[in-house]
């Protein structure tokens, strides 16, 4: 697992350099950091949702995710996660929670996290990893210099998730069809547009209730279509 670790590394390394920059900066700085961070997430989010051919099944996921996730109470869990988190680092921070939430997403949801994992799982040099490290690293400078230390800790978050996928690699044959690949980075992009509304306070989306929605879809893509 040295790709996920060196990645984990690079997010919290990223966060404490963020951290220090932020300190220095002002709350107009801020606001505008905090707004340029927003529209490239929309940016991309809708990059990696438009390249998928059919939209429909990505809709279809997202629909009943929605209602999964919030049967589940999705959003209330991970945010009192985030919450137990604060209180263990004894962080007074109002935006904490927002930036474990936000950081985590957003490193979890490309296509270079589950193809990355696949690659080192299966015995290969993990490149992807690497360069997504490289990636992350540079986000979590200007995440955590405007949502300060929270954006640390989805270090945790991408060392669990990418080790899991690493070590049952051999096993998630389904993980190596492009075309779940494909559905699943789209279907990641409409959350990761969701976090770019968010940042702009356009509207506040509860992120996690719809994170059901990539179960829904990888169970299009592989069995239903």
């Amino acid at each position: 697992m040295q790709g996920t670790i060196i990645n984990s590394v690079a997010v919290i390394a990223g966060s404490l350099i963020g951290v220090a920059i932020g300190k220095a900066l002002s709350a107009n700085f801020k606001k505008t950091l905090t707004n340029a961070l927003g529209l490239a997430t929309i940016v991309i989010g809708l990059q990696m949702a438009l390249k998928f051919g059919n939209l429909l099944p990505v809709v279809a996921a997202l629909l009943l995710g929605a209602i999964t996730g919030e049967l589940l109470k999705l959003e209330e869990g991970i945010n009192l996660l985030g919450n137990k988190l604060k209180l263990t680092v004894k962080s007074r921070l109002p935006t904490f929670v927002e930036g474990f939430v936000t950081a985590s997403i957003l490193y979890l949801m490309g296509a270079m996290s589950i193809l990355g994992a696949i690659e080192e799982g299966t015995g290969n040099p993990p490149t992807i990893l690497y360069i997504k490290s490289m990636l992350d690293f540079c986000a979590s400078i200007a995440l955590a210099s405007t949502l300060g230390i929270g954006v640390a800790f989805a270090a945790i978050s991408v060392f669990l998730f990418q080790g899991v996928v690493t070590i049952a690699a051999g096993y998630l044959t389904f993980l190596n069809i492009p075309e779940v690949i494909e559905a699943i980075s789209a279907t990641g992009g409409v959350l990761i547009l969701a976090i770019g509304i968010t940042l702009l306070e356009i509207a506040r989306i509860r992120i996690a209730s719809l994170l059901p929605s990539i179960v829904y879809i990888v169970i299009w893509v592989t069995w239903l279509s």
